[in-house]
């Protein structure tokens, strides 16, 4: 019977042999933005009687728990497997063409009721399956000389249309601008030629009437012309929200009214502050020190992956980190665009600050796959045998 000391000094042991692999910068940019997280939705949640904190705290621990058995997993084998995680994009599309919800503040049917009226939003979990498959689609056309083939490109146009198409007729918009987004930084990175998005940049002028005419319904319309309207009768009906965040982030200045003490935010001026707008949060209380400070973090952290997907010497690993920051850049950058009124409201949150276990979720499984291409293709790693934890080790502590 090992004694406690001996437990102790075995889990040491692992952590150290676990850290050694890992990207600690990352982990360390991925730590604070979760604490900063927390504390914004705790200071939402202070302003009435809701759980925010609760669910994001629960998602936080589950989400690391995902981090840490994803980044022990070989990423070339998660990407092998495409065709089970294609089976469970499927899945997931008809559950919630069959039993999906709208949730408060939503015109669209995107969200599943799980036990506990606990809900969640499964277009996160397919944006992640997207960029697994695609990796392994534009692996497959590099491989095979067909990249810059027609027929080749034909194929990658087609693979990102049918889960845009599903997305766009579940009425979740917001996200088939992320998977239109992954769709052309994979191509891009993938070695689609240039021209090909030349002609496609064009197709798609040509094609705003038509957009505008027979796939935009009114609403996402009025959240455009508000943008570019001086009519301020319009603030009061789809512009309210956007109006209200604007003069949250003016109210904070500089250095703002200080964490949890908000006067707008303790009473809930700007509608769904806790999700789409948590920025708004940021700024009236945190300033526009606090501001910056997102930016900076998340630039780090854009930085971090790209980094990794740079040194990656594998064509697959570096495919999947190029898709991870399509993702998580492009919601950062189109939430805060939104939240600042640059572009009109479309739904999109903010990751590891927006209330929902399922974005968060989402995040950190993104940051478990970057990890698991970092882990493959740190060359200092290898050299010292440290290679993946032995996961036979684990019973050992406890016999």
């Amino acid at each position: 019977m090992k004694t406690l000391t001996n437990i102790i000094k075995e889990l040491a042991d692992i952590i150290k042999i676990y850290l050694k692999g890992c990207n600690k910068s990352l982990y360390l940019i991925f730590i604070t933005l979760i604490f900063f997280g927390l504390c914004v939705i705790k200071s939402v949640d202070n302003a009435g009687n809701t759980n925010f904190f609760h669910t994001q705290v629960i998602s936080a621990i589950i989400g690391i728990v995902f981090i840490i058995t994803i980044s022990l997993i070989d990423y070339k084998k998660i990407i092998k497997q495409w065709k089970l995680f294609a089976i469970l994009a499927v899945i997931l599309v008809i559950w919630v063409s069959v039993a999906g919800i709208q949730v408060d503040g939503t015109d669209d049917t995107a969200w599943i009721r799980l036990f506990g009226g606990y809900t969640f939003q499964p277009s996160e979990f397919i944006k992640i399956i997207f960029i697994i498959i695609f990796s392994s689609h534009i692996n497959y056309l590099q491989k095979k000389h067909y990249i810059k083939n027609f027929l080749g490109v034909l194929s990658l146009i087609i693979n990102a249309m049918i889960p845009i198409a599903i997305i766009h007729f579940q009425g979740d918009d917001g996200a088939v601008i992320i998977f239109f987004i992954i769709f052309l930084v994979m191509s891009f990175c993938g070695g689609v030629p240039l021209r090909y998005f030349i002609i496609g940049g064009i197709i798609v002028i040509c094609s705003i009437p038509i957009i505008w005419e027979y796939v935009l319904n009114t609403p996402q319309k009025e959240r455009i012309i508000i943008l570019f309207s001086n009519d301020k009768s319009q603030i009061t009906t789809y512009g309210w929200q956007q109006y209200q965040g604007k003069i949250s982030i003016a109210i904070g200045g500089i250095i703002g009214s200080g964490l949890f003490k908000g006067e707008r935010v303790s009473e809930n001026i700007v509608p769904y502050q806790e999700n789409d707008f948590i920025y708004s949060v940021i700024g009236e209380e945190l300033g526009f020190v606090g501001c910056v400070a997102v930016l900076v973090i998340f630039l780090m952290l854009f930085i971090s992956i790209l980094i990794t997907a740079l040194k990656a010497n594998d064509f697959s690993g570096k495919l999947l980190a190029y898709g991870i920051f399509a993702l998580i850049s492009s919601q950062v950058i189109i939430n805060i665009a939104m939240v600042l009124g640059f572009l009109p409201v479309i739904g999109i949150t903010l990751p590891f600050f927006s209330a929902g276990g399922t974005s968060l979720l989402s995040a950190c499984i993104c940051i478990g796959l970057v990890q698991s291409v970092y882990k493959n293709n740190h060359s200092s790693y290898h050299k010292k045998n440290y290679d993946y934890i032995d996961i036979s080790m684990y019973p050992k502590i406890i016999n």
